[in-house]
């Protein structure tokens, strides 16, 4: 029985089998996303000890500022819907 290829990352511990990553819940990962959400992030003193190959590139994987605005985005039509639903039991009044 072969081992399987594990590599670990001596910054964040995330965990890559066989090439794939794998978050700490068990769930297969994008190198992309954990470079924009980790791996780019600061402290950037300890960038040398990062595995992930995508650090500091043009990966266009999930980041934290794409997750606010996303939000924001959420929250705006949460609030327009909140404003329509309340104008139209205003006219059933």
């Amino acid at each position: 029985m072969d081992t399987p290829d594990i590599k670990k990352c001596h910054k964040c511990g995330a965990t890559w089998i066989e090439g794939q990553l794998y978050w700490a819940t068990g769930a297969p990962g994008s190198n992309a996303d954990l470079a924009g959400l980790v791996c780019d992030q600061p402290p950037i003193t300890q960038a040398h000890l990062c595995s992930n190959d995508l650090r500091g590139t043009q990966h266009g994987g999930d980041t934290w500022e794409k997750r606010s605005a996303k939000l924001d985005q959420l929250d705006l039509e949460m609030r327009m819907e909140t404003l329509r639903l309340k104008k139209e039991l205003e006219g059933d009044l």
